[in-house]
């Protein structure tokens, strides 16, 4: 199966409809000892955006899901997510952008991130919460509408998701034995990864609003 997907998920109590879609990050991932699920978190009020040429991640799932977080002024929110999750990934040149807006003097300032423009990015145990999603993807051996805590060919749901109620283990849910993403360019609130290998990392500071796309 092959498509071209543009994402953007919205949903009520866990009602969720999602086309075949999967999500590339990037980010220095939360490295949870012997590669275990990630744990959940309180996000930040910033979402951030990545690109990437391509993503190759083998034992694939992705179900909907909540993230709880705050708003840039302290106020507790909550962002609807498509939590793509992954057992292995390569990641090929990934960017990976976010601008903190209205810093007093400063105005807006922008933190870039650049890694595996040789030497492709590294994840294992990869879990990424994506609110948007542009990408060329192919899936080998997909299953559409499994239930989440049955969809058994990626790393499982994130560890303490159902129990805090930020997903639904009999939501829908797809899983795929190999994801291939080309062209990648989405918004996300966080990655967790059990490993996270930055080959070439680097990391720049700028004034003004200046993103990966």
């Amino acid at each position: 199966m092959e498509s071209q997907v543009r994402g953007g998920t919205r949903w009520k109590r866990f009602a969720v409809v999602m086309v075949p879609s999967v999500a590339a990050t990037a980010c220095i991932g939360v490295a949870l000892a012997q590669g275990a699920l990630a744990a959940s978190f309180s996000v930040s009020g910033q979402s951030f955006k990545v690109t990437t040429d391509e993503l190759v991640g083998t034992g694939f799932s992705q179900y909907g899901a909540l993230d709880e977080g705050y708003t840039l002024t302290g106020k507790k929110t909550v962002h609807p997510v498509a939590v793509s999750a992954f057992k292995s990934a390569t990641i090929k040149n990934m960017c990976q952008s976010v601008v903190t807006p209205n810093i007093p003097v400063l105005g807006n300032v922008s933190l870039m991130l650049r890694a595996g423009q040789g030497e492709p990015v590294k994840a294992e145990n990869l879990y990424i919460d994506v609110a948007d999603l542009n990408a060329d993807a192919t899936f080998t051996n997909i299953d559409i509408g499994v239930a989440a805590k049955d969809a058994n060919k990626g790393p499982g749901m994130k560890q303490g998701e159902v129990e805090n109620h930020r997903a639904n283990p009999y939501g829908f849910a797809q899983q795929a034995e190999k994801a291939v993403l080309k062209d990648v360019k989405q918004t996300a609130w966080a990655t967790t990864a059990g490993t996270f290998k930055l080959s070439g990392l680097k990391m720049s500071l700028s004034t003004g609003v200046k993103e990966c796309y």
